[in-house]
Formats: structure tokens, C-alpha cells, sequence
């Protein structure tokens, strides 16, 4: 019995495979392995499908992506309206995060002369309430550029000897004539457009400017021009250029402010020669 049903089960078990074997190359496989790969496509993307079911990036992925993208300083009022749209969603949630941010990209501007800090003034009315805005931008201005005086007064004293030698020395000038009255002057010159601001903050320590008087000069004198500045930003999105935050009004009431700045020192003068 041992010796017939061994031969009849390897029989039947070639029969078997025989059969399984040409199942496996008709229709039916090549639908089996067809169903394999469409459930291994949805899973993973391939080249010519682009992303799977899970493959595929959620759709707040590519929002991210811009979000990125718009995260740099801004260069011009497309530039702004980018990051304050990004900054405003992120403000509320990690608040003393894009406080600290905004903080020292603003300084890191002032210090090394770079444009862009009048795009991070009108932002800033755009992100916060007035008084911490302006106050935001006066520390931010007076540090910035304190910063730059020390990197000049270390490192700078050739570069203005040898490139700026005669605008430097007719500045020297001034400041000696004012020199009783210095933060009024200070003050006066960041109102007004007369000296470039990278130009007051490299030469200021060549010409024996005092920081102190420097600081408080530029903490000060920088509030008029921020308000203008601050105040457009309440209305970011309807700017379409940097030049459209300033208006003949404000033009206006920032040279009575320059006038009113420089006022003392000029009555001071005269009283002091009409008693000489």
C-alpha cells in the first residue's frame, strides 16, 4: 500500500503544479500582478504618476514651501507684503519668536549699512500697536547704528582717511561749531535727508563724536521719520512703493520738527553773542 500511494501522491502533487504553473501565465495572474503594482503606485510615487495616496505632500506643504520662500528681508513693497502676511499668521502663536527675529534682522541691517530697514520700519506698524512699534524701531536704530560706530572706530578709521578724507573733514567742521549743542545736531541730521545715515554712523567716531551723545542723538532723532513710516504700515497692503508712505504732510511735519530740533542751539548762539 506504502510502495502504490507514493508514486500516485508525486503524481498528483506534478499535476498540481502543472496547473498552478499555467494559471499562473494566463489572465489571471497577470491580473493579480497588475493589482499589486496599481496598490504598490498609490502607495509610493513613481516618475510617471507623480506623488501617491500617502506619497502625495499635504496641501498645506506647498503653502509651507512659499512661506519659506517669503521669509527673507524684504528689497521692495511686494517683498514686505510677502513677510508681513507670513509673520502675521505666525505672531500670535510664537510671539517673542518673531519679536526676536524681527529685533536682530533690524540691528543686523543698521550695523552693517545693508538697505531694507525702511521696509522693517512700515512692517512693524503692520505687526504691532504704535507705541511698541516706534519704541521698537528707535532701539532698534539707535543700536544698529551704535554697533556700526564701534565697527567703524575698530576697523573703519582707513577706509574713511583714504575714500571720504574731504566729506569727512567738512563734517568735522560742523560738529566742532556744534559741538556744545551735539545731540540737537545728531537729532537734526536723522530728521533730515541732508547726510546719509551709513555716512554719520562710519565717520561719527573718526571725528571724536561721543557714543553716548550718538545714541541718544540717533534714538531720538530717527522717532519723526519712523512715525511716518510706522503709520503707512497700518496700511501695508494698499502701498505699492517705499516712496508712498511719505506724504507733503508728513514731509512737512518732519522739517518743522528738524527746525524745532535745531532751535535751541541756534537761540543760544545768538543770546550768547549779543551779551558777548
Amino acid at each position: 500500500m506504502a510502495g502504490t500511494r507514493g508514486p500516485a501522491s508525486s503524481g498528483s502533487g506534478a499535476h498540481l503544479k502543472g496547473e498552478y504553473a499555467r494559471k499562473g501565465s494566463g489572465g489571471g495572474g497577470h491580473r493579480r500582478v497588475a493589482g499589486l503594482r496599481g496598490r504598490r503606485d498609490l502607495l509610493a510615487p513613481g516618475p510617471e504618476q507623480g506623488n501617491g495616496v500617502l506619497g502625495r505632500r499635504p496641501p498645506h506643504a506647498a503653502g509651507q514651501r512659499e512661506e519659506r520662500m517669503n521669509m527673507k528681508v524684504p528689497r521692495d513693497m511686494d517683498d514686505a507684503k510677502a513677510l508681513g502676511k507670513v509673520l502675521s499668521k505666525y505672531k500670535d502663536t510664537f510671539y517673542v519668536q518673531v519679536l526676536v527675529a524681527y529685533f536682530a534682522t533690524y540691528i543686523f541691517l543698521q550695523t552693517f549699512a545693508i538697505p531694507g530697514s525702511i521696509f522693517l520700519s512700515i512692517l512693524s506698524g503692520f505687526l504691532y500697536p504704535f507705541p511698541l512699534a516706534l519704541f521698537l524701531v528707535c532701539l532698534c536704530s539707535g543700536l544698529g547704528a551704535s554697533f556700526c560706530y564701534m565697527l567703524s572706530y575698530l576697523v573703519g578709521r582707513p577706509v574713511v582717511y583714504k575714500y571720504l578724507t574731504e566729506k569727512a573733514v567738512k563734517w568735522s567742521q560742523q560738529v566742532e561749531r556744534h559741538r556744545e549743542h551735539l545731540i540737537n545736531y545728531i537729532i537734526f541730521l536723522r530728521i533730515t535727508p541732508f547726510l546719509p545715515n551709513w555716512f554719520i554712523n562710519i565717520t561719527s567716531p573718526v571725528i571724536n563724536v561721543p557714543l553716548k551723545v550718538f545714541f541718544i542723538g540717533t534714538f531720538l532723532g530717527v522717532a519723526p521719520p519712523s512715525f511716518v513710516a510706522i503709520k503707512a504700515g497700518t496700511t501695508l497692503y494698499q502701498l505699492t512703493t517705499a516712496g508712498e508712505a511719505v506724504s507733503w504732510n508728513s514731509v512737512f511735519i518732519l522739517m518743522v520738527l528738524a527746525v524745532l530740533s535745531i532751535l535751541p542751539a541756534i537761540f543760544q548762539k545768538k543770546l550768547k553773542q549779543k551779551f558777548e
